[in-house]
């Protein structure tokens, strides 16, 4: 599929889409050819799994839930929020990545086909 056709069926700037291409070429998920080639998978989609895709677009580098860089040491929710929220919103990371993991590409266009 060329980044027009992808671009015009997500209703974005096809610049957005071949910045996505290129992540995504980066990671060795796809290959692309310029001008009409458009972009193939360069594995199996059942190979390919959505914490690929979310990994080879940088959607979030590091933690995922990034607050409060310098709360006030005086204000006693301030001077704690870190303990009692950290451990809970590296769970909910990690439990997020790992439903990514469990997905593939197959399982989606198997999906597709069912609704289609």
């Amino acid at each position: 599929m060329t980044s027009d056709f992808i671009a015009s069926s997500v209703n974005v700037n096809p610049v957005v889409i071949r910045r996505t291409l290129s992540s995504l070429k980066a990671a060795g998920i796809i290959d692309v050819k310029a001008g009409c080639g458009g972009a193939t998978p360069v594995k199996e989609a059942d190979d390919i799994t959505l914490y690929d895709i979310y990994s080879a677009v940088d959607c979030v580098e590091g933690d995922l839930f990034n607050f409060h860089e310098n709360p006030n040491p005086e204000c006693p929710v301030g001077k704690n929020i870190h303990a009692v929220l950290d451990s809970h919103l590296a769970d909910a990371q990690t439990a997020l990545e790992n439903e990514l993991k469990s997905v593939t590409l197959a399982d989606l266009m198997n999906q597709l086909n069912i609704l289609m």
